[in-house]
């Protein structure tokens, strides 16, 4: 079995991570509400927006790896495809646990966060991982 090139993991993490980030920051020019992923990390580690942006970019690196470790192995290599098909379990993650836990965290209920509470926001962040998931099946085939 052939190992994982982790040069490829870090370098598919960060752009692919990059560009996500990139479409959260432009959301509001598209009339969709503001997303900023960084403050809502930043809050669970003290309000530190600084932890939360290393936090985001780290997260983006790990799903590179399981892609690289798991799924990219197991499919048909196809690049962007498979990286869009691979971005809806992160999604689904994100959406059904991570979102609900942060809204208990800030003091909500459990349910408040399911999809984000709202269906624009849960579509933002959908097309989010779409495109991280593009650019990470791109980058990660092609390095």
């Amino acid at each position: 079995m052939k190992k994982v090139n982790l040069s490829s993991v870090v370098i598919s993490g960060i752009i692919a991570t990059s560009a996500m980030t990139m479409m959260m920051l432009a959301a509001p020019l598209m009339g969709m509400p503001k997303m900023n992923i960084s403050k809502m990390l930043g809050n669970v580690m003290g309000n530190n927006e600084i932890l939360g942006w290393m936090t985001h970019f780290v997260i983006g690196i790990v799903l590179a790896f399981i892609y690289g470790a798991i799924f990219f192995r197991k499919f048909n290599q196809k690049g962007w495809l498979d990286g869009i098909l691979y971005s809806i379990l992160p999604f689904l993650a994100a959406q059904l646990m991570v979102m609900p836990m942060m809204m208990v965290i800030n003091g909500m209920s459990f349910t408040s966060g399911i999809f984000s509470g709202s269906i624009i926001m849960a579509m933002g962040s959908l097309i989010g991982h779409i495109i991280f998931g593009a650019v990470l099946g791109t980058i990660y085939k092609n390095s």
